[in-house]
Formats: C-alpha cells, structure tokens, sequence
C-alpha cells in the first residue's frame, strides 16, 4: 500500500465555515488571513486552509489523525482519505479514453483497459487519477506501472494516417468513434469483458453507431467527466503516455523540440519545420485541419 499523500484537498459548504473556524480555535490552531481564503490555519505539523471556493486544503506530516478522528466524521461526513477503497465501485470493465485531439502536432492516441476487482483495487493503491491532474513525469510513471500489470490496448493516430482518416471521415467525432470502437472490440477479444465506461466526447449516438457499424457486443456507458472513474483515469494515462512519446519520437525525427498544445509557441515551431522542410512537412507532424495551420502557413 502507497503512503497517504502529504497534501489533502476537499470541497466543504461555505455554511459551515464557522463551525470549522470555531473547531480550529478551540483545538489550538492560529488562525490568519491569506489572499483568496477564509482563512489559514496552523499548530505544528498541520496548516488547514479554506479559500473563498469551498475548498479546503490540509498539508503537514501530522494531518493523518486530524482528518481521521475530526474532519472526516465532523465535517465532510466522508472517508476518502481514511478509507479510499470504501466506495470504490469494483465491477469488472473497460475504460476508454483518448489524448491528443486537441494539439496541433503529434498523435492521436486512444487507449482501452482492463481491470477486475483486483485490478481495481490496485489503481486505487497506485493513486491513479485523470492524467490532466499529472505531470508528464507522474504519467510516465504510473503508464509503465499499468503497462506492466494490466491488460490493455492503444491505437495510436500519427499525422500522416490521422490525418488519411480524417479526409475520410470528413468530422473528429466520427474518427474518434471509429478508434474508440476498434479498441474496444480489440480488447473484448482479449478479455471476455462487455462492461465498458468511455469518456464522453460528443453525442451518444456516434459510438452507438461505430458499435454496430463493427458488430461489437458491449455494454458501453459513455459518461461526461468518465475519468473521474478509476479505469477510464488509468486509460487516460495510457493515452497521455502514449502521445507524450509519440510527440519524442517526432521531436527526435526532426531534430527539433515540437510542442503541446496549439499556443503561440506551437505556431513558431510550426513556422520553423515549413522553412527547414517545406509545407508538406505539416502532414506528417500537424492535423492539418486545425485553424492552427493558416497561422503556421
């Protein structure tokens, strides 16, 4: 089992602002104001502070029994952080998720994975969650921790094929329900598994048609804000992982740093490889259906 985390965060309703603040006092904590909180909080080994949001966030080595014996059954009425595994839904399934859709450079990449209870309950202990919520080496990381114990399958899109399927599809949705499609099927194949949860990315009847399109049997739930469960956040970080190096791997290709996202700095990289290689070079590094490519161009 993983040590619990040096910094807790939760969401508390502002009505009991006062009841906290009052608690606080009479357990010895200095209260202080801070810019964008309520207040601040401190006594040896613990800081406690409420910001104007809701939120509430505990840090110091000393915090453990604080949140277990006091804040969880008086204030939040949960036990997340003395008992993470408690809620955990551990039906076996099938997550799915994708990154890269929304950079200019690099692939798409779509990842599928399996986890029984068991597996379930791991991720739990791995402390897997949304890979937007890590950094780049943190999904490094836990991908090749994943890699190595689950079952799994990613497709991944670089531009030359992305951007082939794209012209055939003629809509992202639609290619992204294709990819998503084709891993699923790839990976009940290989587990037996039809419990699927997808990330939902547009209208429920895109992946509903790849489905049958491909004669794939599953029982897909496509839920907005589906990282938010265990096996989609760790397929996420499989995607994440996934582009990451698939973004290496051109960087190395052409010998030159090729950045996230589609900002400013992405134009004048895109701007360098047109003078260095010429426009066609964007087919093969670019989706070139991006706005992006008229700045570039």
């Amino acid at each position: 089992m993983n040590p619990k985390p040096s910094c807790f965060t939760a969401k508390i309703d502002l009505k009991i602002a006062e009841k906290l603040k009052s608690d606080l006092e009479a357990q010895g904590f200095t209260l202080s104001v801070i810019p964008h909180a309520l207040f601040t909080a401190k006594k040896p080994g613990i800081s406690c502070t409420l910001y104007e949001s809701g939120s509430l966030v505990v840090q110091g080595k000393e915090m453990g029994p604080f949140i277990e014996f006091y804040l969880e059954p008086e204030i939040l009425q949960v036990f997340h952080f003395s008992h993470p595994n408690a809620n955990l839904d551990l039906t076996a399934r099938i997550g799915m998720d994708e990154a890269g859709k929304g950079d200019f450079f690099g692939p798409l990449c779509v990842a599928a994975l399996y986890a029984d209870e068991k597996g379930i309950q791991k991720l739990a202990e791995l402390r897997v969650k949304d890979s937007k919520r890590l950094s780049d080496e943190s999904v490094h990381k836990l991908a090749s921790k994943l890699r190595e114990f689950y079952v799994y399958t990613v497709i991944r899109l670089f531009p030359t094929k992305y951007n082939e399927l794209y012209r055939k599809f003629k809509n992202l949705n639609r290619l992204l329900g294709w990819a998503h499609a084709a891993a699923l099927g790839d990976l009940i194949q290989k587990t037996g598994c039809k419990e699927a949860i997808l990330d939902q990315f547009t209208e429920k009847h895109v992946m509903e048609t790849m489905l049958k399109q491909k004669k794939i049997d599953a029982h897909l739930q496509q839920k907005v804000h589906g990282e938010e469960d265990l096996v989609v956040a760790a397929a996420s970080i499989l995607a994440r992982a996934a582009f990451l190096d698939g973004l290496k791997t051109l960087s190395e290709e052409y010998q030159m740093p090729i950045p996230k996202g589609a900002s400013a700095q992405v134009i004048s990289a895109g701007k360098k490889l047109v003078a260095q290689f010429g426009s066609e070079v964007l087919e093969k590094v670019a989706k070139t259906h991006f706005k992006t490519i008229t700045q570039v161009l």
